[in-house]
């Protein structure tokens, strides 16, 4: 879900070309989901093999991740761990969500309904341990380095972005923000291009966003922005009812005592307890950022001769990685010459 502060977040459009030779953490699940929903065919089914099984998030990891690869872009993959209790209902009701849409896809393709089988279906995505497995073993078969958090992957990308191992976390949840990311990035997309609700298409750009400029546009702290996406709504409460970002931006300029404004909102949950969550989330230090060449033989297996994708569109994505890797070797050697 992410915490909803898009309307207030100042944004800056750059072009990839001011991403070359950055490194870029990315938030795996985020990315996923939007491979799962969106890398569909006409009828609003995924991506499927021979044997039915999902291939979707491979297309997208293979056709996203190796495009901005060729643009120069070195990417690091982050991974979630186990999220922290308070999440537990979130991803209930989640899951509820997910089965209502189930029933409601089923109605839909009984009637022929092609608008509603489509929307249905993209809402029944689901991050399961078998596209997650596969998704990694790719990652790492594509010479990327991956990240094991051991909780929220935003909070760990977030701290390598601070620690500036990393130039900026891509993923469209704002959570990365709150951890105190000094730059996130959106619209990371292959074709840049963007499906609006209508059907149609408008043209989109990698979107920078900074902390700094966006405390200073606020007028805020971090702290106060963490009490700001409380009271809207994060993955660990719904937030105050008919309080969105820009009455609850007036609301934490309002009160300089936290607990003076929880309690005049008439918030019904434990604000400490989020505030805590987000305070104290693990994070791996010792992580290491090291880029491989990329396995030739390991994608074809995973691609190819498991997945039935077609060998010949492999081979012409792998011979332009492989050239890239080629022309940093020869760079490198240069500098020892």
């Amino acid at each position: 879900m992410g915490i909803k502060l898009s309307e207030i977040v100042p944004k800056k459009e750059i072009s990839f070309d001011n991403l070359k030779e950055k490194k870029i953490a990315i938030d795996f699940s985020n990315t996923a989901f939007q491979f799962l929903s969106s890398i569909r065919q006409k009828d609003g089914t995924p991506l499927m093999d021979s044997k039915g099984r999902i291939t979707s998030h491979l297309q997208g990891i293979f056709s996203r991740f190796s495009n901005l690869m060729q643009r120069g872009i070195k990417l690091a993959v982050v991974f979630d761990g186990k999220p922290p209790l308070l999440k537990i209902k979130t991803q209930e009701e989640r899951e509820y969500r997910k089965q209502l849409a189930e029933k409601k896809l089923k109605q839909a393709m009984e009637e022929e309904d092609e608008e509603a089988v489509l929307r249905y279906s993209k809402q029944t995505t689901r991050l399961n341990k078998g596209i997650l497995e596969e998704s990694r073993e790719l990652i790492k078969a594509m010479g990327l380095p991956v990240i094991q958090a051991p909780s929220e992957a935003e909070a760990q990308a977030a701290f390598m972005c601070e620690r500036d191992d990393v130039y900026a976390v891509a993923t469209s949840d704002f959570d990365a923000l709150i951890y105190g990311c000094p730059r996130m990035l959106t619209n990371m997309t292959v074709s840049q291009r963007k499906k609006l609700p209508s059907g149609s298409t408008v043209k989109i750009s990698p979107v920078l966003i900074e902390l700094s400029d966006t405390l200073n546009h606020l007028g805020i702290t971090l702290d106060q922005l963490l009490v700001l996406s409380i009271l809207v709504g994060t993955d660990y409460n719904e937030g105050v009812s008919k309080v969105g970002p820009k009455t609850a931006l007036k609301i934490v300029k309002q009160y300089k005592n936290f607990d003076n404004l929880f309690e005049e909102v008439k918030a019904d949950f434990n604000w400490k307890e989020i505030y805590a969550v987000f305070k104290s989330m693990p994070i791996m230090k010792n992580y290491k950022l090291k880029w491989e060449a990329p396995d030739e033989k390991r994608i074809k297996e995973i691609l190819v001769e498991e997945h039935d994708f077609s060998e010949e569109r492999v081979n012409k994505t792998l011979s332009l990685l492989l050239k890239i890797n080629k022309k940093k070797e020869q760079a490198g050697l240069s500098k020892w010459a």
